[in-house]
């Protein structure tokens, strides 16, 4: 199914969210085509999380879907949607849509568990140590609260576990996806030295065999002919440039066809798309053909620009990932409150970031160093970009949870070719991210078993 950006963004948020009420196991049959012989029963501890008269939806590999879920999570979805001024669908296909997000994170929460990447205990402590710290309550607090709800706590640790494996397992694999070849980083390059102003200079010499305007056919084929035979003597080993005074028609023929070092940005588009994968004395293995007739073109020398300069900010931020026990919305109003405490002077950013944030900048304050253009998701950066210095963004969610953005300084500076094309990569990967995310959530769906279910009669 395909969603639209509202609703991707909205998994990505809630990723697990929906499974606050504890997860219900379910024996897959062993044929995907057959019919369950029995309806998988919930134990009694999950069934008092569930409204008396719930029922399955849709069992997802050995995971189910219940109607109570189904309806909590529609509601999430509005409260949402109200929020950002967003608008839905009619009930029956927002109903079709949620439930379809719930199965594909039921299949990525059981993809994650057969994946083989662990949680060990100690950082699942840090976790639900976390929920509870968040949730402002002790840990036997949140033990008494989950008890009095109806939830097991040992399920309720295997849900965060779960979601902490669905996580890695997600960026482990999507990113695994990306490729990134040179060229995509050479035309990256490219047109932001092109915005800057700078250009890598280029050397082509080239052979050129002249079509003359009108000619027919036969005229054409003779002189593909005679440039064909240019390249082929060219490959055999002859020089180029004895080639090139024996042969081309242009005016740089006295040269051996050489027209000299000039930037990317003034020679025509069509020689550098043959050019720039070549390597300095490389010719192109197959001909050019432009209004001027064909051409054999051979790469003398590339020579950089040299280092590109950007504009690095530095900021730090806050982040709270969404859980059983803070969903999405919760985390939004706990990010304004820590905004409105830093504003009034009752704390500092640094310290709700070590007391609060769930990444490894806790420890530094939520200070996540210089960072290049393209180094972020695009709905932190770009939310980045537009903030004053010292300012205070509000809370904006991105695929990793829910954030509070300080920007703290900004300075121009010149990379290194090195360091411009990992700068490069890091961009196309980010900016590969979303399609390849795609792609794998649905092989992912559909390697899954899918059963739906009617309501009860």
């Amino acid at each position: 199914m395909i969603h639209s950006s509202f609703f991707h963004r909205l998994m990505l948020g809630l990723l697990a969210v929906g499974v606050s009420m504890p997860a219900v196991q379910a024996q897959a049959p062993a044929q995907p085509q057959a019919q369950p012989q029995a309806q998988p029963q919930a134990q009694p501890q999950q069934r008092s999380a569930t409204r008396l008269a719930d029922y399955i939806v849709a069992i997802v590999n050995t995971e189910l879907v219940t109607a109570a879920e189904l309806e909590l999570r529609i509601a999430r979805v509005r409260e949402d949607a109200a929020r950002s001024n967003s608008t839905l669908p009619a009930g029956p296909e927002l109903r079709q849509r949620v439930l379809e997000l719930l199965i594909e994170e039921r299949v990525q929460v059981t993809h994650a568990r057969d994946s083989g990447l662990r949680v060990d205990d100690a950082e699942l402590d840090r976790a639900v140590a976390n929920v509870a710290l968040q949730n402002q309550l002790s840990l036997p607090q949140m033990r008494d609260k989950l008890r009095q709800e109806g939830i097991d706590y040992g399920r309720f640790r295997n849900n965060i576990r779960d979601q902490m494996l669905a996580e890695r397992v997600r960026e482990r694999e999507v990113q695994a996806r990306i490729r990134i070849s040179d060229a995509e980083i050479d035309a990256f390059i490219d047109k932001r030295r092109a915005a800057a102003g700078a250009s890598d200079e280029y050397n082509i010499a080239q052979i050129l065999v002249t079509v003359p305007e009108g000619s027919t056919a036969a005229q054409e084929a003779e002189r593909r002919a005679r440039a064909e035979a240019a390249l082929t003597r060219i490959k055999a080993g002859e020089a180029f440039d004895a080639v090139a005074r024996a042969v081309s028609e242009d005016a740089n023929k006295a040269q051996g066809g050489a027209i000299g070092l000039r930037p990317a940005d003034r020679l025509p588009d069509v020689f550098m798309d043959v050019v720039r994968p070549l390597k300095a004395g490389e010719v192109a293995p197959t001909l050019l053909r432009t209004g001027a007739g064909f051409h054999v073109l051979k790469l003398i020398e590339k020579r950089d620009a040299g280092g590109l300069s950007i504009q690095q900010t530095r900021a730090r931020h806050i982040l709270l990932r969404p859980s059983p026990q803070l969903p999405q919305e919760a985390a939004l109003r706990r990010l304004s409150e820590f905004k409105r405490q830093i504003l009034a002077g009752a704390k500092t950013f640094e310290q709700l970031a070590r007391e609060n944030s769930e990444d490894g900048s806790a420890a530094s304050g939520g200070d996540l160093g210089w960072a290049s253009p393209g180094s972020f998701v695009p709905e932190f950066e770009d939310t980045m970009n537009a903030m004053t210095l010292n300012g205070i963004s509000e809370p904006i969610v991105s695929r990793f949870g829910v954030h509070l953005i300080q920007v703290v300084a900004r300075r121009q500076v010149t990379l290194e070719p090195k360091q411009l094309r990992e700068q490069a990569r890091t961009a196309l990967r980010e900016q590969k991210f979303d399609e390849a995310y795609g792609e794998w959530l649905r092989e992912l769906r559909a390697r899954a078993y899918v059963e739906l279910r009617e309501p009860p009669a």
